[in-house]
């Protein structure tokens, strides 16, 4: 996970060189935040963490600010995958049957309750490996929706949890 970078006088520290610097000021002045991921060094932008409230609907058709499934929803016509936690699928039956597609069914509902019912800030984190939609994390009062979740049995984390819903 990026870190928010902060621009102070080096104190002794390495300098931020003008490949990242100069992005990060063009980014600061349209207003947005600058990370830098220290681990392959490369920049990155990330969402506002500007608090939101926004209603949103299941998806139907059209598809701009809805909840697709309890991991994946549209936020004003971007496709967030959120990310660190997976939900049960609601539309195949990959391996829990019909328990699995209710299990989906709820956790979708509850994901979308919590988002009309909160202030929510979103962090997003580039592409997932589908190259359509972008990974996020969405917090409300702090807290990550995904653990929201998977303390509530309607999600596990990812990668390492096990599908426990697949489970006869």
């Amino acid at each position: 996970m990026g870190k928010i970078a902060r621009f102070r006088p080096s104190r002794g520290r390495r300098r931020l060189s003008s490949s990242v610097l100069v992005p990060a000021i063009v980014l600061a002045a349209a207003g947005g935040y600058f990370a830098i991921d220290r681990l392959a060094g490369a920049p990155q932008a990330i969402a506002s963490a500007a608090e939101r409230n926004v209603q949103f609907s299941m998806c139907g058709r059209v598809r701009h600010t809805c909840v697709v499934d309890g991991d994946t929803i549209w936020l004003e016509g971007e496709n967030l995958r959120l990310r660190s936690f997976d939900t049960p699928e609601p539309y195949d039956e990959i391996c829990g049957g019909q328990r699995e597609i209710a299990l989906a069914k709820q956790a979708s509902a509850r994901l979308l309750a919590l988002l009309n019912a909160n202030a929510f800030t979103v962090e997003t984190f580039g592409v997932d490996g589908t190259g359509k939609r972008t990974l996020a994390t969405i917090r409300i009062a702090g807290r990550d929706v995904g653990d929201i979740l998977i303390e509530e049995k309607l999600a596990r984390r990812w990668p390492d949890g096990a599908e426990w819903w697949c489970d006869s």
